[in-house]
């Protein structure tokens, strides 16, 4: 069976009808498997190539995501059941006294697209609050910050991170519109994202170092 119609309607941002033609694969007998990498992952991926080359925008990536998500919430149950595992665990969150949350969801969404495993601790997130969150089966940490005044709060978490001598690594990518590459350098981050476009790119580049 085709699946280009799931991928097309995952770019166009068609939930119902990535739901509809997802069940419809499925009845058909195409592997969950199949689908997932073929259809949804595949698409996800291209989302972010439009929306780093500027022909996508923030609201297409949403509507995308959330169509994405319509999908694999279906597929979920046979992925588990078959033992497919993600390819990595991500804690996210907007540190402590900020309350923007649409670029941290945007990047949570195309995180799960991508095939990682997303926790989403919310927004006005204490360091405490990211370091009790943490677990060796956790591989990123992702940090947001939207405002110039709670960027302190990206370091203060990384110092927290680093003074609860953890006895295994987890890799922290930091982003949000104030934050620079030369910012998250200085503050210690392993890795930042200019937009949840590049966040995937980011997270599956500190998944291999």
């Amino acid at each position: 069976m085709d699946l280009k119609p799931i991928y097309q309607n995952v770019l166009d941002g068609q939930a119902d009808a990535v739901l509809s033609s997802v069940k419809a694969a499925l009845a058909a007998g195409v592997d969950p498997i199949s689908i997932l990498n073929e259809a949804l992952i595949a698409a996800m991926s291209e989302v972010g190539r439009l929306f780093e080359e500027g022909e996508y925008y923030v609201p297409d990536m949403l509507i995308s995501a959330r169509a994405m998500q319509a999908g694999l919430e279906i597929l979920k149950p046979m992925l588990v059941a078959a033992g497919v595992e993600p390819i990595g665990k991500v804690v996210l969150g907007t540190v402590k006294g900020d309350l923007h949350d649409i670029g941290k969801n945007l990047v949570g969404m195309m995180l799960g697209g991508a095939g990682f495993e997303v926790v989403d601790l919310g927004v006005d997130v204490a360091p405490e609050k990211f370091v009790a969150a943490l677990a060796p089966d956790v591989d990123l940490l992702g940090l947001s910050a939207l405002l110039t005044t709670t960027m302190p709060g990206l370091e203060n978490t990384i110092q927290a991170v680093k003074t609860a001598n953890l006895p295994y690594k987890v890799k922290i990518m930091v982003g949000g519109a104030p934050v620079t590459a030369d910012y998250a350098q200085n503050i210690g981050a392993d890795g930042f994202a200019k937009d949840a476009g590049q966040a995937v790119t980011v997270a599956k580049s500190l998944l291999e170092s």
